[in-house]
C-alpha cells in the first residue's frame, strides 16, 4: 500500500486507471511511469493526452526527478505529476517548487516521517531563498 502526499496531508490514492511503462506507452496511454533516466523529450507528442505522469525516485539521493518534473512543466504538462518512491518530508517542498503536485511514498516511509513532518513543509511557497530576499 501507498500514501499520497499532497499539501494537505495524507491522503488514499484516488488514482484508478493504472499506469503504462514508458515503453509501452501508445497514444490511448493515459497515466505514464517515468523512470529516473528517462528522457522526456520521449514524450514530447503524447503530453496533452496523458493525464498523470509518475516519476520514480530510486534513492532520495537521486534527484533527476526533481529535473524531470522541472523540463515536463516547461514542456507544457498541465496534467498531474507524481513523485514516487524514496522522496522525504526534508524534499517535499523542492518537490512541489520543481513542479510535482503529489508525492507517493510506502507506508513505511509514511510510519517513519508522520504527517505532520510533511505538512511543516507544505508552505512551500513563502519558505524560499527568493521569497525571504523580496521581504527583506
Amino acid at each position: 500500500m501507498t500514501v499520497i502526499v499532497t499539501d494537505t496531508g495524507f491522503a488514499p490514492d484516488d488514482w484508478t486507471d493504472g499506469f503504462t511503462a514508458l515503453t509501452d506507452a501508445a497514444n490511448d496511454v493515459v497515466a505514464v511511469d517515468l523512470p529516473s533516466d528517462a528522457d522526456p523529450d520521449a514524450l514530447a507528442g503524447h503530453l496533452t493526452a496523458l493525464r498523470m505522469i509518475r516519476v520514480d525516485f530510486p534513492s532520495f539521493a537521486d534527484g533527476r526527478g526533481f529535473t524531470l518534473a522541472k523540463r515536463l512543466r516547461l514542456m507544457g504538462y498541465t496534467g498531474r505529476l507524481r513523485a514516487k518512491g524514496h522522496v522525504i518530508a526534508d524534499q517535499y517542498a523542492m518537490a512541489r517548487r520543481s513542479g510535482f503536485d503529489e508525492v507517493e511514498i510506502s507506508n513505511d516511509l509514511a510510519a517513519r516521517q508522520p504527517e505532520d513532518q510533511w505538512v511543516f513543509r507544505a508552505d512551500w511557497r513563502a519558505n524560499d531563498y527568493q521569497s525571504r530576499l523580496r521581504a527583506g
